[in-house]
């Protein structure tokens, strides 16, 4: 699998992830492609969200962020449990967040910052009990 990223770039964002995912039972997943498979990336992120089981967490509270550099397209979405409970506008905010770093070529940082607004969000509706979360799903980064 290629990546856009150099292994320094993705180990920043997989710390990102895991930093993010300390004080929440949510989980974060990044996805990363060159091309977009039926150039919708919403459509594209769900069923990658599927692929990479991230329906199977206890809370219904997985968050995908979804990459196809080439194409320049992305898209961000949650599972059930977290769309019920985050803020109207949540995710647009987020996707702007990434768009304005994106615009200029860092993808790194967009998701970086993407990841730290969604584990926010996480923690605050879906805070860590270290008596039962496990990290129900890995931290790397999937690619295609």
């Amino acid at each position: 699998m290629s990546s856009p990223f150099t292994p320094e770039e993705q180990q920043r964002i997989v710390e990102a992830i895991r930093q993010a995912e300390k004080a929440t039972s949510g989980e974060i997943r990044v996805h990363v492609e060159p091309h977009c498979a039926g150039n919708d990336p919403v459509a594209r992120a769900i069923d990658v969200f599927a692929q990479l089981g991230m329906h199977q967490t206890k809370q219904q509270n997985g968050v995908l962020f979804y990459l196809a550099y080439a194409d320049r397209k992305f898209a961000v979405i949650g599972d059930k449990g977290i769309n019920a409970v985050v803020p109207v506008g949540f995710w647009e905010e987020t996707k702007d967040l990434l768009r304005n770093h994106f615009a200029v070529g860092d993808f790194v940082g967009g998701l970086r910052q993407g990841v730290v607004q969604a584990g926010r969000q996480l923690t605050q509706y879906f805070p860590y009990d270290g008596s039962t979360d496990t990290n129900e799903l890995p931290d790397d980064i999937s690619f295609q």
